[in-house]
């Protein structure tokens, strides 16, 4: 019976792999602001924040033009109400688009449907965007006029005003790098302003301008971003190749792959020991071939499939079976190279290397754009798919070996207890270079992304936990991480302004553009300034704190407070076949319970 529960979720696997081989289309996510008669919620792409409480507000308005735009923060400023700004999307992790108040006093600003205007200037390589326009359509008008954009996000279901506060990026150390902000030569922000000034104002920036670092990544904290105005090249392609291979020397060679390939990333499967290194170079336009990037995990999914997955991985977690997740693991990461990861020269992939025009390559996200009803994202919460953290921590290079090298540490004590990561991709490893923006990376910098399941309820702890606390604490604490803007568990915040050198300068701009504070709240700031919340029974197992006493975690279910087994300084929840004895509790590492 067991092999055979075994072999069913490997051919779910299979299954789910050959589906997204078809182009099929997908039932595209629901807006992120719903409204009621009592007012109005706004949640992210996953349904849920990562404290699972609400946003509410009283309500929302959609300009369509600027100056309405203007008109909206003006209302807020006359009106004093604390006000955030969404779009389209809402693939934010972390509550920084929340205004809520404990007094309602609040109002969102959505630019969905401020998203008209796409501006190109070939002569002089640039384009200028309303900030509610989506990335792939930008992508698409600048690849018709003969140019490119160098820089995107893997995801392309994100709107430009969004991308460029949170700082989104690609991966390349060559030119600018790839972070899209860094690619920003211009800006126009809207502010809270005197009565004289109609209580709101637009103010254009360009890189002159002393508070343009602060505002290419702002965390709509200086006010709402209104126009983009960003860099292009003449249209180019790329040719795209992945070597899975040994992982023996990622932690020796991580740099050099950089510097030889312009889009270079690695994908890291710890419990397979294997990496996938991908080979990304321009060529010529001119050089044969029309393919398309469409990654495996963006494409539409079949429901049947998703919701399967996911419970199978539930099981599989609440029945601590490792041998379940690797076979997962194995069978995914077999699908992954049968297929390139979703590399497709034509209509399928046939073979490297995959050759297609930039516009094509650079992003992903076709589970985004239809209405049948049997397909969706794979984590639309309406299905009850996949669901899961998403952990993305920026290191300096040079300290990314050494991680590197304790991650392993870890993994050897026992590979199979990283299965889990591997089920979804493992370690994605990109890279960005030095920014100027004053919340943007001050030195080139590696970024690694692993996903790794969540259990429905927040105080149900999940099996290996620890293991990925580890992993976070090691990243964030030991090695000065910092975390992504718009991804992580809240634990990955702390103390993150002490980790800016011109978090200060950015500071002082916010006092600047808004004295009162209108852009600011709560969630915010909790985010923005590091504050860890107070502790309470269970506040470990979501990365709402990290635990002290064992109440943090979930002793009633063998969950106790424990040091790291190879970064002694952590605290993780991890499980234990038989209570700690009282002299014990917070200072043993349980080895039989590995």
């Amino acid at each position: 019976m067991h092999s055979f529960w075994w072999l069913l979720c490997a051919l779910h696997h299979v299954i789910w792999a050959a589906t997204m081989l078809i182009s099929i289309q997908a039932m595209p996510p629901e807006p992120p602001v719903r409204c009621y008669k009592n007012g109005c919620n706004l949640y992210n792409s996953y349904g849920v924040w990562g404290d699972r409480k609400d946003c509410h507000v009283q309500n929302v308005t959609y300009p369509t033009t600027e100056e309405e735009l203007r008109l909206a923060v003006a209302y807020a400023n006359q009106n004093k109400l604390k006000v955030k700004v969404v779009s389209q999307f809402s693939h934010t992790i972390p509550k920084l688009a929340c205004p809520a108040t404990s007094s309602g006093n609040s109002m969102l600003i959505s630019t969905a449907k401020y998203n008209s205007s796409i501006e190109i200037d070939a002569k002089n390589l640039a384009v200028t965007v309303d900030a509610g326009i989506g990335l792939r359509r930008l992508i698409n008008a600048v690849e018709e006029a003969g140019l490119s954009l160098v820089a995107a996000p893997y995801w392309e279901g994100v709107s430009v005003g969004g991308l460029v506060s949170t700082g989104a990026h690609g991966s390349s150390w060559w030119g600018k790098g790839g972070a899209v902000h860094d690619h920003i030569v211009g800006l126009s922000l809207i502010v809270p302003a005197k009565q004289s000034e109609g209580f709101a104002k637009i103010v254009k920036l360009e890189p002159k301008d002393q508070i343009f670092n602060a505002a290419k990544v702002s965390l709509g904290l200086l006010g709402v971003i209104s126009k983009v105005k960003l860099s292009l090249e003449p249209r180019f392609k790329r040719s795209i190749a992945y070597n899975f291979t040994d992982d023996a020397q990622i932690e020796n060679i991580y740099m050099d792959h950089a510097k030889k390939y312009e889009f270079a990333d690695i994908t890291w499967y710890p419990s397979k020991h294997t990496a996938a290194y991908r080979y990304d170079n321009r060529v010529p336009l001119n050089a044969s071939g029309d393919g398309t990037y469409d990654f495996l995990g963006f494409q539409s999914n079949s429901i049947l499939i998703s919701k399967s997955i996911r419970a199978t991985e539930k099981t599989m977690d609440n029945g601590r079976s490792l041998g379940g997740k690797c076979t997962m693991a194995a069978s995914f990461l077999g699908v992954k190279k049968l297929v390139a990861n979703g590399l497709k020269n034509g209509l399928i992939f046939i073979g490297y290397p995959v050759i297609g025009p930039q516009g094509k390559m650079q992003t992903s996200g076709s589970c985004l754009y239809s209405t049948a009803a049997d397909n969706s994202c794979a984590w639309d919460p309406r299905i009850n798919g996949l669901f899961f953290y998403e952990t993305t921590a920026i290191f300096p290079a040079s300290k990314f070996g050494d991680f590197i090298r304790d991650v392993k540490k870890l993994r050897d004590l026992k590979p199979d207890n990283f299965c889990g990561v591997d089920i979804y991709n493992g370690f994605l490893i990109r890279f960005i270079r030095a920014s100027g923006a004053y919340l943007g990376q001050p030195e080139d910098s590696v970024v690694v992304d692993f996903n790794y399941f969540r259990a429905d309820d927040a105080l149900t702890p999940r099996f290996n936990q620890d293991v990925w606390e580890e992993v976070e604490q090691l990243a964030f604490f030991k090695y000065g991480a910092k975390p992504h803007w718009a991804k992580n568990r809240n634990l990955a915040f702390l103390d993150v302004q002490k980790k800016y050198p011109n978090f200060n300068k950015f500071v002082a701009v916010k006092r600047q553009l808004d004295p009162q504070n209108l852009f600011s709240s709560e969630w915010s700031d909790e985010v923005v300034f590091g504050k860890e919340g107070e502790k309470s029974d269970g506040c470990a197992l979501e990365g709402q704190c990290i635990c002290s006493e064992d109440r943090h975690c979930s002793p009633g279910k063998g969950y106790f407070c424990k040091p790291g087994l190879v970064y002694k300084e952590a605290r993780v929840c991890r499980y234990s076949s038989s209570p700690p004895s009282p002299f014990s509790v917070g200072s043993g590492s349980d080895k039989n319970d590995l």
